[in-house]
């Protein structure tokens, strides 16, 4: 049902910038502002969730300076349109039944390996930017996933970088249903 595409020209993605525009998820809007904004990076890479063969997501993941990898960049999902009730609910976060658990974060960790992966958060109103930075980040902070490692001044916003813990997360994710 579920399926993760990496990004490619040949996609027919159309549907899916409509639909990130009409939520006002920006960053998701167009290959411009979804894709183009990473081709200056070393390495990069975007993928795209589907749900029945319909594109319901995306997340993409790059060099960050000599700081290894910014993951869960450009992350996106249409939530209603997938058979999902629970991924804006703390327990749904800390348990890891949500899109970015499941599909965004363990994609991101086979392309990165073992080097160090951030993400980062801004409380903006773009999309859903301010709850990921002052809810989302925090709880898997309070879990042990997530470390706040520093702010810094990054893409035009003081941002907060989130270092990741890799074992931890893998470990917690082992060990709860998986979709």
């Amino acid at each position: 049902m579920y399926s993760l595409v990496p990004w490619s020209e040949d996609l027919d993605l159309t549907a899916f910038y409509a639909e990130a525009t009409r939520r006002g998820f920006t960053n998701n809007s167009s290959q411009r502002a979804m894709v183009d904004c990473f081709r200056n990076e070393i390495k990069w890479a975007v993928w795209i969730l589907y749900y029945k063969d319909t594109a319901v997501g995306s997340v993409a993941a790059h060099t960050l300076d000599d700081l290894g990898y910014r993951i869960c960049a450009r992350t996106c999902a249409f939530t209603d349109m997938m058979p999902i009730d629970h991924l804006r609910t703390r327990e749904g976060i800390t348990n890891h039944q949500n899109i970015t658990a499941q599909f965004f974060i363990p994609k991101c960790i086979e392309w990165a390996g073992d080097n160090d992966m951030y993400i980062t958060t801004h409380p903006s109103e773009v999309g859903t930017q301010r709850l990921v930075h002052t809810v989302w980040g925090p709880l898997l902070s309070a879990t042990g996933c997530l470390e706040q490692a520093f702010n810094k001044e990054y893409r035009g916003h003081v941002q907060t970088f989130w270092k990741l813990n890799k074992d931890v997360f893998l470990d917690q994710l082992s060990k709860v249903k998986k979709w």
